[in-house]
């Protein structure tokens, strides 16, 4: 039946009278199961359709609105689809392309027409979830998908749509294993690739990842977030001229998409820039020792409490330590700043070395009393930044793991990172803005 429907994408389009959601359906089948041969034929029904006058008013607009809705132009679509806000097909798939170009509020006002017009009220209920999660509504969300769970069967969007909210959630194993069950239910849903695809990526099973990623890459409509995460791993493996085909990708659809040009731009200097293997395994091996505890050494009591009352717990710490700072400290005499400095040497390191290197860690220069609300939100995870893929793999290769230690770099630290450009640091920036704080130096 599939060999069929993708021999005959032409004739699903233009031939079939009436077209209605088993047709769109067919359409979109025929276009997973072979994407080149069947999006050669839609773009020639769609060129028959515009010189044909078999079809005429909505009817016409009905179709080529679908069509183009899943060649990814969705501009055109939403142009034709508008005229047909009267019929339960037109506006769902209205929602859909509103859906698509992030216009939530509206794409749920779609939804919820299209089911009063008599479209599936299951299905209709389903993206209506989807539309306000991404609203940043996730409580009703959930509440819409138990309510809708709890009266029909189960689907394979509603295990997505579960699986989009525990991912929401940061329940990163979970939501894997219901987008898992929701594509043995429908092996092109690609709402779960991308979930399953997504939960590998931040779980650190970049190999599985890359692969699902690029299964979903070729399915219709296209979707953004597969490629450009996809992008981000492949530039993680210096498949540069890789990660800039899944940006192009998407300008080819999205010319005007700021985020995929940003990344272009950046992956296009990352190819052409020199990297030093070594320095970055020296690097690597020097914030390992950084990291140390100074727990992990034999010191005395006397210094280790000190240690303790100004706060410093890491190597790290000490390299940010001048010694007039610990001779200041009470009960610290030479006694504990000779066993102190010992320590250090033996690590190939010295009091306030990091001072030296960078004039700036003004972090530390700031009062070292603060109050409880801000203790508490510079320990907070890197996580609560919300960042992209790419962002968040720097973070993690700079071993910055709380808001906190993020704000000690400067901007121009940041870019010395491997694969972390402009577009990555304006991102950081933004997300430290909400929060009232700024990198250093800024």
């Amino acid at each position: 039946m599939i060999e069929q429907l993708t021999i005959n994408v032409k004739g699903l389009l233009t031939e079939r009278q009436p077209f209605g959601f088993e047709q769109a359906e067919e359409l979109r089948l025929a276009l997973n199961h072979n994407p080149g041969e069947s999006t050669a034929q839609l773009r020639q029904a769609i060129q028959l359709l515009q010189q044909d006058d078999l079809y005429h008013g909505t009817d016409l607009k009905l179709r080529l609105g679908i069509a183009e809705y899943l060649l990814s132009h969705n501009n055109i679509a939403e142009t034709h689809l508008s005229v047909c806000t009267t019929d339960a097909l037109g506006s769902f798939y209205l929602g859909k392309v509103q859906l698509a170009e992030s216009k939530f509020s509206d794409a749920e006002q779609s939804f919820l027409s299209a089911a009063n017009l008599g479209a599936p009220e299951h299905t209709c209920a389903l993206l209506r979830v989807e539309a306000l999660r991404k609203n940043g509504q996730l409580e009703n969300a959930e509440t819409l998908l138990d309510s809708v769970v709890s009266r029909s069967e189960e689907s394979a969007e509603s295990l997505y749509q579960r699986s989009a909210c525990l991912m929401a959630r940061k329940d990163h194993h979970a939501a894997r294993d219901l987008a898992e069950k929701a594509v043995d239910m429908d092996a092109h849903h690609i709402g779960s690739l991308f979930s399953i695809a997504y939960a590998n990526d931040l779980l650190g099973n970049d190999e599985l990842a890359i692969e699902l990623y690029e299964k979903a890459r070729n399915l219709r409509p296209l979707h953004i977030g597969c490629l450009l995460n996809l992008g981000v791993l492949y530039e993680d493996t210096n498949e540069y001229a890789r990660a800039m085909e899944c940006y192009e990708q998407i300008l080819s659809f999205y010319p005007d998409h700021e985020r995929a040009r940003l990344f272009l731009k950046d992956a296009r200097a990352s190819r052409n820039m020199f990297y030093d293997e070594d320095t970055d395994r020296q690097n690597d091996r020097l914030s390992q020792v950084l990291n140390v505890p100074v727990t992990d050494f034999e010191l005395s009591v006397r210094s280790r409490n000190c240690l303790k009352r100004i706060n410093v717990t890491t190597l790290g710490d000490l390299t940010l330590t001048p010694e007039p700072e610990l001779l200041n400290s009470k009960n610290f005499g030479e006694t504990s700043l000779q066993e102190i400095k010992e320590m250090m040497s033996s690590r190939g390191l010295r009091l306030g070395q990091a001072l030296e290197t960078h004039s700036s860690m003004d972090f530390h220069s700031a009062p070292t009393e603060l109050t409880p609300e801000e203790e508490a939100l510079l320990s907070k995870p890197i996580s609560e930044l919300s960042l992209s893929v790419r962002a968040r793999k720097c973070m993690t290769r700079l071993n910055i793991p709380s808001i906190g230690d993020l704000v000690k770099r400067s901007g121009d630290e940041l870019l010395e990172s491997k694969n972390f450009g402009v577009t990555s640091l304006n991102e950081v920036r933004e997300k430290l803005q909400i929060m009232g704080l700024k990198l250093r130096g800024d």
